[in-house]
């Protein structure tokens, strides 16, 4: 670039005209940011948040005690104890998790057979102390009487990857 391109440019500003033609040019188009609190974005059906068990319509419990997601849960976050009813069937009668010991992989999930415990869409679930987040069985199915038509809606689009 010689002496006087460079001595035009500067006195006729077109880099600064460039800049401002750039600008006007975004200032009309849609915009891509959103107001947090206020609005939410998109959430893939996939996405794991908050963990919540799950109740069948009539109300019962869905979580029969297999322990496959205590057994497969690789932060070994997950606490159940389970006894017998008078019908023959085993429920739960503890169900803990240590949030702060899991690592959302979603293995718990993909283990349970009748879709008992699932993560939720919920991503905002900020505590101020740890033992906020020891999840017991009341918290969990609370969770998932919250989320329940989120949840199902979910799992019903991720059904053609299972």
């Amino acid at each position: 670039m010689s002496f006087i391109d460079r001595s035009a440019r500067a006195l006729l500003l077109t880099e600064l005209a460039s800049g401002l033609w750039l600008t006007l040019r975004y200032a009309f188009r849609k915009k891509v940011t959103i107001n947090y609190p206020y609005e939410k974005g998109p959430l893939s059906p996939r996405f794991r948040g908050e963990h919540a068990l799950r109740r069948y319509p009539g109300g019962e419990e869905r979580c029969i005690a297999c322990k496959l997601c205590e057994a497969i849960c690789p932060a070994q976050a997950i606490t159940i104890e389970a006894e017998p009813r008078a019908d023959g069937s085993r429920r739960t009668t503890r169900y803990d998790i240590d949030m702060v010991k899991c690592i959302y992989c979603g293995y718990c999930q993909e283990a349970c057979p009748v879709d008992a415990i699932v993560q939720g869409p919920n991503y905002e679930f900020a505590t101020e102390t740890r033992e906020e987040l020891l999840y017991n069985k009341n918290k969990l199915l609370d969770n998932g009487d919250r989320w329940e038509t989120e949840i199902a809606a979910n799992l019903a689009a991720d059904a053609p990857y299972r």
